[in-house]
């Protein structure tokens, strides 16, 4: 387990949403959970005087602030969690990294591709600033025992993965139009907001994406709005066909219209020894079957697994999607403090971001993802 820091970090937060209440939570418990010198909350930054003021007594930052710009350039500040609408991210990142901060993003990277090449490129630049993407899943005690089985051979070589993610947020037809649904406020749909999830997965299991085919769908075209019918102008849905630099090859689905799902990112690996299945809707749990097997056998999160054991020492109590916050905040404490840099940073984001641009803008035709081979 990498050492945390003990110099206290000074931490402003920027959004008070559902991710700005995540990474709130996790800054409150990482030193809790993994020890060192616990963070310094200083300032808390939203657009809404009020509720900034309201998150920042709730979880304990010393400000409360409007004005993100003199939030980032704050000289007590050491780390800028930024959770903002995507439409904010790239502003927000530059402006923090170029005054000299490290940068916790929540995903989708940027709008465009062109962003995210400007950020990885501005990070590049400054070695000793960290920055990570809120890629949270990856932190699941379940999802690096699968990573590990892999490692080891336990499956032999890599042939196919399957992955889905699905949810139906927007599967009402009726739900009203929102930014989210636009390129300059949402940039990609599905594929930014679910999709990357899988992506981030599936690299990490099947190594680098050399080619794919794609094609998208606006399921739901208009949607309610103050002023009438809006139009939506990015994808429902996504699918893909793959193939991996490894001559693996993948299928890739996602979509937010999917009646009934709720976090279906699920999975399988199929190697020549053996299958590994995932559904973080059944987070706890991995099914592995090997050749010479009759079926699969369930495996359970538990202590012998790298990062379940701070948080409870026995077998079979689950695990969360907070903890796997504290695990990520965690992780960028380490590498701030000298420990490898933690990932995805905004180089690896590069690489999510590039394949599901290339998704989005494959209209059925085959992409080459270039050095991938």
């Amino acid at each position: 387990m990498p050492d945390m820091p003990q110099t206290s970090l000074g931490v402003a937060l920027i959004g008070t949403g559902f991710m700005g209440k995540c990474h709130a939570m996790a800054w409150n418990n990482v030193a809790t959970v993994f020890g060192g010198a616990r963070p310094r909350l200083e300032i808390l930054c939203d657009a809404d005087a009020g509720q900034a003021e309201a998150f920042a007594a709730q979880f304990g930052f010393d400000r409360a602030m409007t004005d993100w710009r003199a939030a980032v350039a704050d000289p007590r500040v050491d780390v800028v969690s930024i959770t903002t609408p995507n439409g904010l991210h790239r502003a927000m990142a530059d402006a923090a990294l170029e005054a000299g901060k490290h940068v916790w993003l929540e995903k989708p990277m940027a709008l465009t591709l062109s962003d995210a090449e400007a950020m990885a490129g501005l990070a590049l630049a400054r070695p000793d600033q960290r920055t990570l993407l809120g890629y949270n899943y990856l932190r699941n005690p379940s999802f690096r025992a699968a990573q590990a089985m892999i490692a080891r051979g336990e499956i032999g070589d890599l042939r196919s993965f399957r992955g889905v993610h699905d949810e139906d947020y927007s599967a009402d037809p009726a739900l009203p139009w929102s930014w989210r649904m636009t390129h300059e406020g949402g940039g990609l749909g599905a594929l930014g907001d679910l999709g990357c999830h899988l992506v981030s997965q599936m690299l990490a299991l099947m190594g680098p994406v050399a080619e794919l085919t794609a094609m998208t769908q606006i399921a739901i075209p208009e949607r309610p709005s103050p002023e009438g019918m809006r139009r939506v102008e990015n994808e429902d849905s996504a699918l893909a066909l793959l193939r991996f630099g490894s001559g693996a090859q993948g299928s890739f689905a996602t979509s937010r219209v999917a009646r009934g799902r709720k976090c279906r990112l699920q999975w399988e690996v199929h190697g020549s020894d053996g299958t590994i299945v995932f559904d973080q809707e059944n987070m706890n749990e991995l099914w592995v079957h090997r050749a010479g097997e009759p079926g699969f056998t369930r495996h359970l999160s538990g202590p012998e697994q790298p990062g379940f054991a701070a948080f409870c020492p026995a077998p079979g109590h689950n695990f969360g999607f907070n903890e796997q916050k504290v695990i990520e905040a965690r992780d960028l404490c380490a590498a701030i403090s000298g420990a490898a840099p933690a990932g995805p940073d905004f180089a690896a984001g590069l690489e999510i971001e590039r394949i599901i641009h290339a998704m989005a803008a494959s209209g059925g035709q085959p992409v080459s993802l270039g050095d991938a081979t």
